[in-house]
């Protein structure tokens, strides 16, 4: 396994980000339901051969197995922890070897989204003041959106909590934070404007006497 003692020392979180361009130039299916099957499948080969890497071992989907609430993990490094995510555009890869319990989300931020009916939805009341004070800046809602989707997925339970119930506490300002649900627990985030990209990383963080402390965040952007 490549850089494994630099990660526990460090306490890193590496993020392997590339376009979807990149991992599926063209497609052969004429039909969404083909294209959307091709899709995911050069996405598992591609986070596979990351993986790869990482371990110098061969990683398949066969090397995954999933928890009771349906997230995966590696059946022969259960203490190696990864997520990943992909908007129409983008594809991220959280991978860490100390930091538990990963959620990533990506969002293009020229997404066409219904802002106000689905802030409406899933936003926690606080959350939608703040966004409201921003005069509904989008770039605010993907920030809200992806902590929310990062902090669920980091959880294991996803969408078993309704994400109105979560307050992330995402700042107008800064660009990270700590959010604790009663049922999910604290998760600490940070969150990262790539371009035209949003991406929020979240991780376990059980607050102490001395606060948190952030992990380093290694951003590895391919092609």
């Amino acid at each position: 396994m490549k850089n494994v003692w630099e990660w526990i020392v460090n306490r890193i979180i590496q993020l392997d980000v590339n376009s979807i361009q990149n991992i599926l130039p063209t497609y052969h299916s004429i039909d969404r339901k083909g294209q959307i099957q091709e899709l995911k499948q050069a996405i598992y080969q591609y986070r596979n051969q990351l993986l790869s890497d990482i371990f110098s071992v061969e990683i398949s989907n066969h090397s995954f197995e999933k928890t009771d609430f349906g997230k995966p993990y590696l059946i022969d490094y259960p203490k190696f922890h990864v997520n990943h995510s992909h908007s129409q555009q983008h594809y991220a890869l959280a991978s860490s070897q100390q930091i538990q319990d990963l959620g990533v989300d990506v969002e293009d931020l020229d997404r066409k989204v219904r802002f106000e009916a689905l802030a409406k939805h899933a936003f926690h009341p606080q959350e939608y003041q703040a966004w409201q004070a921003l005069d509904f800046d989008p770039t605010f809602w993907f920030k809200v959106w992806t902590t929310k989707e990062a902090i669920l997925k980091a959880s294991g339970l996803g969408i078993r909590l309704s994400l109105n119930e979560l307050n992330t506490g995402v700042h107008v300002v800064n660009d990270g934070g700590i959010s604790t649900h009663p049922l999910l627990g604290s998760f600490a985030y940070q969150n990262l404007q790539l371009s035209r990209v949003m991406l929020t990383v979240a991780w376990r963080s059980e607050l102490s006497c001395k606060g948190f402390a952030f992990p380093q965040i290694q951003i590895i952007q391919h092609g």
